[in-house]
């Protein structure tokens, strides 16, 4: 039930409001004068408040005024010597509204509901509030998460270079080529490329070209209408479909077949795919991300490779230092991967010490990154206590 204060210091006033008030379901509070209203006031919770201003102590614009250091209640100011400054003074410092006495019912009523509906409407913009607050504070913590997710660890000069260049480049809607051996981090790179480019919001899709088979590559990155061959039994939409308004990730496209290069160049140049098997073009918006660990100079003079796609997908190249180009850096991986993996199987994290983190940085990781990180995996699995030079002998 809402609750409604009076405080007014004339007995036939406050009995009056009381009456018409209480017969519009509402349970109403009296004070006789303004230092009695401001202590009931800090008590409880009122939905409105109606307040005279000529009283004896303290007038009802002190009140007013008090009041609004401790509650966000409407104040309807009432006054049987109304004059236009009063009014204006009363507007001023906060109040809902400003009648006259003699008192007028329907006047009274249509006041008090309108004071009602403003407390409710500030409750639900309180509300709001507090709720936005709480997805802003969700957003950013998802957003450090998918930040730390795909942070490129390392703090060696060679790194650094190649990552302030891929911020600098994120900004823009530049094709990249991002060249490297296997497991330096080529997909990682191109993820946080997306992740910190003007199309975040939309998808970030990867398709490893050489994992899927030629005869298949076209559909899976153009898709294909029903029936269009023996196994496509309805529609489907390919990667460029499904990374429009995102990012598409060609992983390894050095491995892509001649017939599948030509149609990309076309999808490239012209903003626009066909479905195998359709005969309308669907307009796309896609930026493209591509990797590749092949030579790529070489496979354009032995014929493998497009030149003119080359040049398409090749705005920017960024080159991933070898891990043992950056030796350096072995050692907060090491700690990195120690922690996430333990994270992530519920155990404790293990210590290594100095020989062994050495013996670490003297190997050649043939595999990278991936390779290293099997290996801290290994050590966390079988180790027990502090990490020796023997433990990295026996599982590295």
């Amino acid at each position: 039930m809402k609750k409604i204060l009076i405080i007014d210091d004339e007995p036939l006033i406050r009995e009056t409001l009381k009456e018409i008030i209480e017969y519009e379901g509402y349970e109403v509070m009296l004070a006789e004068d303004g230092v009695k209203g401001l202590q009931i006031l800090k008590k409880g919770k009122f939905n409105a408040v109606f307040c005279d201003i000529k009283m004896p102590r303290i007038d009802g614009l002190e009140v007013l005024q008090k009041a609004k250091a401790i509650t966000d209640t409407p104040f309807i100011m009432i006054s049987g010597h109304a004059t236009i400054e009063n009014a204006v003074e009363a507007m001023k410092q906060g109040a809902f509204y400003f009648i006259e006495k003699p008192l007028d019912l329907n006047r009274i009523l249509i006041t008090l509901r309108n004071a009602l509906d403003k407390e409710e409407l500030l409750s639900q913009t309180v509300q709001l509030t507090a709720q936005k607050e709480e997805l802003v504070k969700q957003n950013k913590s998802l957003k450090d998460e998918v930040a730390q997710k795909y942070n490129i660890i390392g703090s060696s000069a060679s790194l650094k270079q190649v990552l302030e260049m891929a911020d600098t480049v994120a900004a823009t809607d530049a094709r990249v080529l991002v060249t490297g051996e296997n497991g330096t981090g080529k997909e990682l790179l191109a993820r946080r490329i997306h992740e910190k480019s003007a199309v975040a919001s939309g998808a970030f899709v990867a398709v490893n070209c050489a994992a899927i088979p030629a005869e298949l590559i076209e559909s899976e990155l153009f898709g294909h209408e029903k029936g269009s061959f023996t196994s496509a039994i309805k529609q489907r939409k390919g990667s460029f479909e499904q990374a429009d308004g995102g990012t598409l990730f060609l992983d390894e496209i050095g491995d892509m077949s001649l017939s599948a290069q030509a149609k990309v160049l076309r999808a490239l140049q012209e903003n626009r795919i066909t479905r195998v098997g359709g005969e309308s073009t669907i307009q796309i918006k896609v930026r493209v991300i591509a990797a590749t660990n092949k030579d790529m100079k070489k496979e354009i003079e032995q014929g493998h490779f497009r030149q003119d796609l080359y040049h398409r997908i090749s705005v920017v190249v960024l080159r991933l230092p070898s891990l043992h180009e950056r030796k350096e850096d072995i050692p907060e991986l090491v700690n990195y991967f120690m922690r996430d993996i333990a994270l992530s199987m519920g155990k404790q994290a293990l210590q290594i010490d100095k020989p062994a983190l050495a013996l670490l940085q003297d190997h050649i990781w043939t595999g990278n990154i991936r390779e290293l990180r099997n290996v801290v995996e290994r050590l966390l699995i079988f180790g027990k206590g502090k990490i020796t030079t023997e433990d990295v002998e026996k599982f590295m």
